[in-house]
């Protein structure tokens, strides 16, 4: 019997096999890096290509008004929007604003449940990206008393 450690190596092995063989495509391990590394809303979007969002209330996302502790911040999200591509959420004012990327299809359910850092208060959005590229978003204002980003 496999303990843990020997079913890790044993899972990095095959995948490593696998990808050098070029039967993991690149996208399934690549990430949007220039996303990531915006530091404002806007910035982030642009970087995946969305237009300007559009508030909408297919749009939903739900979290404290206060956070205790910006280290752990529990949020939930999500769309009834046909046609999404990308469900994002991000936060104003952290070092870098978009902290999810999630890829959908029809058959993904894009209801999403989380835990975030925030460095300070800030207003957090949560965006449907549509196929066709319209955004759409639903924003909350949390107040953090503890920031959890190291700032």
């Amino acid at each position: 019997m496999l303990n843990r450690r020997q079913t890790l190596q044993h899972s990095w092995a095959v995948a490593t096999l696998l990808g050098t063989a070029g039967l993991v495509p690149f996208k399934a391990i690549a990430y949007d890096k220039a996303a990531f590394e915006a530091k404002s809303v806007a910035a982030a979007l642009k970087a995946l290509g969305a237009s300007a969002p559009l508030a909408s209330a297919d749009v939903t996302l739900n979290g404290p008004e206060i956070a205790d502790n910006g280290a752990s911040v529990l949020l939930s999200f999500g769309t009834t929007l046909p046609n999404v591509k990308r469900v994002l959420l991000l936060v104003e004012k952290n070092p870098a604003a978009l902290v999810a990327n999630f890829q959908t299809s029809p058959v993904v359910d894009s209801q999403f449940s989380l835990r975030i850092k925030m460095s300070q208060s800030s207003d957090v959005f949560a965006v449907a990206v549509t196929q066709d590229g319209k955004a759409y978003f639903a924003k909350r204002d949390i107040k953090v008393t503890l920031g959890g980003c190291g700032e």
